[in-house]
């Protein structure tokens, strides 16, 4: 039979592992509609996104109970993977495996959210980097002026070359 920290400990770690699943299908999605430009599709992920940092975030407080709970009662509270190598019982060596698994899977959501994060960098490196071809129509500015005056006006995708 289990303890009442197995079966704690089972619980929180089966919620966290069906959130950071969702979060990693959301964060996958985001990195797809990121690279096809779909603003619109970004527009529609965003309460799914807001659900799950609610979600994530009551985990967290969640975690922060049962650390606190384990230290009342002398158990080792500095983290759930040592309270859960710390619990004796026949699920002792599930538990651990678990929380293993729990950890490789929040190191592979900071490798996704690192990912859309470049993605949309680049994105904006590149928008940036239009906007100045169109507002110098195409010219670089020269580093050093000649005297010469600098040519002014709109962009050469909307204004006719003189």
């Amino acid at each position: 039979m289990a303890s009442p920290w197995e079966t704690e400990l089972a619980e929180f770690l089966t919620n966290l592992m069906a959130v950071q699943d969702e979060t990693l299908g959301v964060l996958t999605k985001k990195c797809e509609l990121l690279a096809a430009a779909d603003s619109v599709g970004l527009a529609e992920l965003e309460p799914r996104e807001a659900d799950l940092v609610g979600r994530l975030q009551a985990c967290l407080t969640r975690r922060g109970e049962l650390l606190e709970q384990a230290s009342r009662e002398g158990l080792p509270s500095d983290s759930i993977q040592s309270l859960a190598k710390a619990l004796p019982g026949v699920r002792q060596t599930e538990l651990p495996s678990r929380v293993k698994m729990a950890k490789a899977r929040a190191r592979l959501l900071q490798h996704r959210s690192l990912t859309n994060w470049v993605v949309a960098q680049k994105t904006l490196l590149h928008l940036s980097q239009m906007l100045e071809i169109i507002a110098t129509r195409g010219r670089g500015k020269p580093t050093y002026d000649r005297g010469e005056p600098v040519a002014a006006g709109g962009g050469a995708l909307v204004d006719r070359e003189a």
